[in-house]
């Protein structure tokens, strides 16, 4: 039975005075993808901000490998195996490729840093052919293998993914959805991601949360949710 690495209860979070999540309840497993979607301003991102330090929390619980991290500093849980990929500003466009890379294992000594770049290289063989380049003059998809390269450089124990496909035409949506996979699949990595593209993001998660309004109206599996009658009232909050 898979072991629970993020257990977050009765979670109520905003910004300043603004709050966004009501009671919401949440957990990802070690070693799989656990998926969030919804509509937009739901609170998909403010359930990651939360998780990684950056909200206000109001009150509630968020526990990290079985303990409470929710007053932590985002540091902290950086330190701990947390890392937050956010959906924009998450490379560094005037650097290289390798540079880029560098920058994110800044705490490695420089044998630790040779291999973790090996090893990202080997996870993504597209990046090995330009990491010399400018990372702002790369495609769409491969920023977005660079940024989930850049993550990964400390190998975290947790990736959180913030709309990783934003603006990808359909194939190479595919693409980045199918190197998560493959993250989970061989090596074993735990990602939780909040994902617009529903479908697809559905189809490879593993547990599938559906936020609405700031609340969590669905918890399972995310086949069930996708095959519901009714999804599309679901998501769009007309059904609860």
């Amino acid at each position: 039975m898979s072991k629970k690495i993020i257990e977050v209860k009765n979670l109520y979070a905003g910004y300043g005075k603004f709050k966004v999540l009501f009671n919401v309840n949440f957990s990802a497993n070690s070693g799989e993808i656990t998926v969030i979607v919804g509509p937009n301003g739901a609170g998909k991102t403010t359930l990651l901000n939360s998780i990684m330090g950056i909200a206000t929390i109001y009150s509630g619980s968020i526990k990290f490998e079985d303990m409470d991290v929710t007053k932590l500093p985002v540091y902290r849980k950086s330190r701990m195996g947390l890392a937050y990929l956010p959906q924009y500003g998450n490379i560094a466009a005037g650097l290289t490729v390798e540079e880029n890379l560098r920058i994110s294992g800044y705490l490695l000594n420089q044998d630790e840093m040779d291999g973790r770049i090996s090893d990202i290289l080997e996870m993504f063989p597209k990046l090995k052919e330009f990491l010399k380049r400018k990372a702002g003059t790369l495609s769409g998809g491969e920023r977005r293998m660079l940024a989930i390269g850049m993550a990964l450089m400390r190998k975290p124990k947790v990736l959180l993914l913030d709309e990783i496909t934003t603006d990808l035409a359909p194939l190479v949506v595919n693409q980045v959805l199918s190197k998560l996979a493959e993250l989970r699949d061989s090596f074993g990595q735990t990602i939780v991601i909040v994902e617009q593209n529903a479908k697809k993001a559905l189809e490879l998660g593993d547990k599938g949360y559906l936020l609405v309004s700031g609340e969590v109206r669905y918890e399972g599996d995310p086949r069930e949710l996708l095959s519901h009658p009714q999804f599309s009232r679901l998501y769009l909050g007309i059904l609860r």
